[in-house]
């Protein structure tokens, strides 16, 4: 029997913003990367700065062109970012925002008129000691990195053996074999996997070969691939039959979560680079397929739309191996996060995961997650307060198991059950 005494109405916000801010996360997914996969990992001012939400912003506020702006070093570049954004225009920006964040929580000028003194201090740490101490500003223990067998660079550490490191578990990201099968093929090929273009003779059982072997050597906790906003499933192409025959297979055969994260639209600005992707809604039909045929497979979904929200929840009520999570790319702004936090803890209860950082600098942790709690808090506490006036009492210990659900257990449960 819970002897715990209620929380009175009137304490709920700051309750739940204590066990909010005492609870260390779990970021789901990121494109962080461990100390052991040196030059990969990103840090520091300059990387902050030259970010691609930043960049597509200064080109808002800035004559300079992105066929001049490439021609300048990441410096040059960081430098430009600074003056325009920061010193020239008020940083109101979610992304502008953030880096104010970082900068006041590693008690650095946030209105220096110059990068150099904010270069200075990231030039002295120690990425052994800074990384830990990162995370305990974020408020973070572990972030899943995001990891390519077919990346040239990274796959050659890999094959010379990676340090493993608990606090950075991997992720198999597959885009270059369910998506770009015709370019990346030969490069199975070459790796002595008998494939070729069409995915005929033995392709799909070597590339379950080569799916096991990577499985074998990096340790994943789960696969994932980024998809189109016009993905449909199943369809008569190689993707589907790859996706039928080797990737969901390979993941039952190692009880393997599959992360779909869908809707984006590559390069409606091909100026912009890494900047210039855009956002279109998805077809959730594909989803539902997919929850239905593959009833053993379990799914991690997120959906880049604001459009697609409602029905991947109403897909999600009806289909227990999938799990919803995060507000990713031009979904992490406040007002939408809000949204669909709601509107999740509504249809969903605890059954889901609220947010991940899709940081690519690793000082993104910091502002991510605090913005993360800022935000859930008065949610949580607003369904706190209304299960209290329909006659239900809620505890700390309530608020604690729900947070730890949301934020941690939910995620460790579904990479490790076998069912």
């Amino acid at each position: 029997m819970n002897t715990q005494p209620s929380i009175a109405i009137e304490s709920m916000d700051a309750v739940v913003a204590e066990v909010l801010s005492a609870t260390s996360f779990i970021d789901i997914h990121t494109h962080l990367f461990s100390p052991s996969l040196g030059s990969l990992g990103l840090w520091g001012i300059d990387e902050l700065l030259t970010y691609h939400y930043l960049e597509a912003e200064l080109f808002r506020f800035s004559p300079v062109t992105p066929e001049h702006y490439w021609t300048l070093t990441k410096t040059q570049r960081a430098d430009l970012v600074w003056k325009t954004l920061f010193v020239e225009n008020t940083p109101l920006s979610e992304a502008a925002r953030g880096v104010i964040a970082v900068l006041q929580s590693l008690k650095l000028d946030t209105a220096s008129k110059t990068l150099e003194p904010l270069r200075e201090y990231f030039r002295n740490q120690k990425l052994v000691d800074y990384i830990p101490h990162v995370f305990r500003l974020a408020g973070i223990t572990h972030a899943v990195m995001t990891n390519d067998p077919l990346d040239p660079e990274e796959a050659a550490l890999w094959k010379r053996g990676v340090e493993t490191d608990s606090h950075f578990p991997a992720v198999m990201r597959i885009d270059r074999i369910l998506n770009q099968w015709s370019a990346h093929h030969d490069a199975l090929a070459a790796q002595g996997y008998a494939v070729d273009a069409n995915g005929g003779g033995s392709s799909m059982k070597d590339v379950r070969r080569f799916l096991a072997d990577w499985v074998s050597r990096m340790k994943p906790v789960y696969m994932a691939v980024s998809l189109e906003d016009t993905f449909l499933f199943p369809q008569d192409d190689v993707r589907t039959k790859l996706f039928r025959e080797a990737v969901l297979p390979t993941c039952r055969e190692f009880h393997l979560p599959m992360s779909l994260m869908i809707g984006v639209r590559r390069q409606i600005n091909p100026a912009l680079r890494l900047a210039g992707d855009g956002v279109g809604r998805a077809d959730m039909q594909a989803v539902q397929n997919i929850a239905r045929d593959f009833p053993d497979n379990r799914f991690l979904i997120s959906l880049l739309s604001r459009e697609n929200q409602h029905e991947l929840c109403v897909i999600a009520r009806k289909f227990r191996n999938l799990l919803p999570f995060g507000c990713w790319w031009f979904l992490n702004n406040t007002s939408i996060v809000e949204e669909m936090t709601r509107e999740r803890l509504e249809m969903l209860g605890t059954s889901f995961i609220p947010q991940h950082s899709d940081a690519r600098i690793l000082e993104q942790v910091i502002y991510k997650w605090r913005n993360t709690r800022r935000t859930v808090g008065p949610i949580l506490a607003q369904s706190y307060k209304l299960l209290a006036a329909d006659g239900r009492c809620v505890t700390r210990d309530d608020i604690q198991r729900d947070v730890n659900r949301l934020f941690r257990t939910n995620f460790e449960n579904w990479i490790q059950r076998a069912d």
